[in-house]
């Protein structure tokens, strides 16, 4: 369930709820209020009204409003980690795992509840604890992404975390402009289109401890 259901499914107000079903309740308004609106527009009290709560209880859980976005930024930022290594991890074949890990970003900016737009579009990033968020994530994909083109191709560390920078960079800002773009290109054909591209560049190395070129088949 996505923190938006859950909000959905808990917001008649008066209702008590166990701390930890409150706090993904609150989190799930304050995503629809945030992506709505915002960070500078939204205020607590469109938070709470959207919950089903008062502005104490709403305080109860999270002291201001950028604690708030601030554990709605963490949460968002690990779920794109884990599916990018959980992308990594879906497979040995390398064309499937660029392929999977290019429908990791598609899948994150496509999700209903928009939570991409507070990590990749804030309007917040002028905040040290914001922007220290978004660059760690960044970061983190590609250290995901880095570890396996070193194992597989047997390149320094700093070269393939710089391959790994440019392709979670390509994949973040082209699923955005795909998504933004209301092109009509379904999500499958844009991944395979992007795959193709990524994969001509990456399958030029060859694998470690081999002459061979990655599998002729990618090119």
């Amino acid at each position: 369930m996505t923190a938006i259901e859950q909000t959905e499914a808990a917001r008649p107000r008066g209702t008590r709820l166990p701390r930890r079903a409150r706090r993904n309740q609150l989190l799930g308004a304050a995503q629809e209020v945030f992506v709505a609106q915002g960070y500078h527009s939204a205020a607590m009290d469109d938070i709470a009204e959207r919950a089903g709560v008062s502005k104490p209880v709403l305080y109860q859980h999270f002291p201001g409003k950028l604690e708030l976005y601030l554990a709605l930024l963490d949460q968002h930022c690990e779920a794109l980690l884990q599916s990018v290594r959980t992308a990594l991890a879906s497979t040995t074949d390398n064309k499937l795992r660029v392929a999977a890990t290019m429908d990791a970003y598609f899948a994150y900016v496509e999700d209903e509840g928009g939570a991409f737009r507070l990590v990749f579009e804030s309007d917040l990033t002028n905040e040290p604890a914001v922007r220290e968020r978004v660059d760690r994530v960044s970061l983190q994909c590609a250290e995901a992404i880095s570890d396996v083109i070193a194992e597989d191709t047997g390149l320094s560390k700093d070269e393939s975390m710089l391959l790994a920078v440019g392709l979670g960079g390509v994949s973040q800002v082209v699923a955005r402009y795909w998504l933004s773009s209301e092109s009509g290109i379904p999500r499958d054909k844009a991944v395979q289109l992007l795959t193709s591209l990524a994969w001509r560049g990456i399958a030029g190395f060859p694998l470690h401890g081999t002459e061979a070129h990655l599998s002729a088949e990618g090119h």
